[in-house]
């Protein structure tokens, strides 16, 4: 059982695409808050997005939406407009929080929302901070780390999209940050923040830029090194492959005691004028200590490599795709308290994840599936908007708004 209600109570309206804001907003839904996340009749850009399942069910869509509700809204029509206006600052002090990674212009810019609530919290994801259009992949160019992997000449993308999940988990402190803010002074805010900005930040805090400006040198490929210590992979006897590091001194202990190489690592140092003891001397001897390591693995099946990995309290990890990942190993399971196997309408069951934060304060509920397109449009007009049955009707007459039955 896995949401976690923490923030129960909270009421965050969501408008949003692609991963970062909607990450944002699960990321709450699954803490506990009511995240009400509106689309366009039909679907929005990422509805259909892959993966899809058999059906045609966007996969991605509905891992990214879990635990909300949904409405769906034609908010090209005025009418439209002006009942997500109302919706995103209805009263309570719980309410009056939105976040989107729309543009913040016209009927949704910050000063037209303000003016029906003034301590609105407004956050805003861009692209970059001149106003252009980014996605991770063209982030991830701009700030150089292709160029970090394969041969270092040509540039090789990173397929997780790494800035738009750190830039959702942002984008969840800032709002709660600036609702503290508002209990403690009563004044909401508009808050932005850009994807560029997410990866120079974190670029900044991993210490690239500082090499590059302070050192005159940029990070060159390292291959399946790891800068600055010792890490490497190595091919067991049977065609398995493991990844193991040696960065704190009990694993790099470990790692020697463990391939019995003591004497050749010593030797080593004295011939090369290091101190294995630092992380930094392991490093510049990374492709003499990868030779010394590898015929022991080279010798050994991966059960045994694994099993004596475990006792000498190595750090290390098995490489295996994702199909294998999901078929063989226990931690993707319902075995891990953080996976339930849910059903989700429309598509089946599958596992699913919760929040990866446990709560001592707070026992774990069942997790909740993304809702169908328009599942909550009645159920919100009614709760927040106090619309009768009569004008909810009308609304669906003149397809302002629709519910699931209408979307199927």
């Amino acid at each position: 059982m896995i949401v976690q209600s923490i923030l129960s109570g909270l009421r965050i309206i969501e408008g949003s695409a692609f991963i970062a804001a909607p990450s944002a907003g699960m990321t709450l839904a699954q803490l506990g808050a009511d995240v009400i996340r509106f689309d366009m009749i039909g679907g929005g850009l990422d509805y259909r997005r892959w993966p899809v399942s058999a059906q045609g069910k966007s996969l991605y869509w509905h891992s990214l939406n879990k635990g909300k509700r949904s409405i769906a809204v034609d908010f090209r029509h005025p009418e439209g407009r002006e009942l997500l206006t109302r919706i995103i600052t209805a009263s309570g002090e719980d309410a009056g929080l939105f976040v989107t990674n729309f543009p913040a212009r016209g009927w949704l810019g910050y000063e037209v929302l303000r003016a029906y609530r003034k301590d609105l919290i407004f956050i805003n994801l861009t692209g970059d901070r001149h106003g252009g259009n980014a996605l991770d992949y063209t982030v991830n160019s701009k700030v150089g780390l292709p160029y970090l992997a394969g041969n270092g000449t040509e540039p090789t993308n990173n397929p997780f999209p790494a800035w738009d999940v750190i830039a959702g988990q942002q984008i969840a402190l800032g709002l709660l940050a600036a609702e503290r803010h508002r209990r403690r002074t009563g004044a909401g805010q508009f808050v932005s923040i850009t994807l560029a900005d997410v990866a120079l930040a974190t670029m900044g805090h991993l210490g690239y830029i500082a090499e590059a400006q302070l050192n005159g040198l940029a990070r060159q490929p390292m291959g399946n090194h790891i800068f600055g210590t010792f890490g490497h992979d190595f091919l067991c006897q049977d065609g398995k492959r493991v990844m193991v590091v040696g960065v704190s001194p009990k694993q790099w202990q470990a790692l020697v005691k463990v391939t019995g190489t003591e004497p050749a690592v010593a030797a080593l140092e004295d011939q090369l004028g290091l101190d294995f003891v630092r992380e930094g001397d392991r490093f510049e001897a990374r492709e003499s200590l990868r030779s010394l390591f590898e015929p022991w693995f080279s010798a050994n099946s991966f059960s045994t490599v694994a099993d004596a990995l475990d006792a000498a309290g190595a750090c290390w990890g098995p490489y295996q795709n994702i199909s294998e990942l999901v078929a063989e190993d226990i931690d993707c399971s319902d075995d891990n308290p953080l996976f339930q196997n849910v059903h989700q309408p429309g598509i089946g069951e599958f596992l699913m994840p919760g929040q990866p934060l446990s709560f001592g304060a707070t026992t774990r509920e069942t997790i909740k599936p993304a809702p169908l397109l328009g599942q909550h449009t009645d159920e919100v007009l009614s709760e927040i908007l106090a619309l009768s049955d009569g004008q909810i009707g009308r609304l669906h007459d003149n397809n302002i708004v629709a519910g699931p039955d209408e979307l199927d």
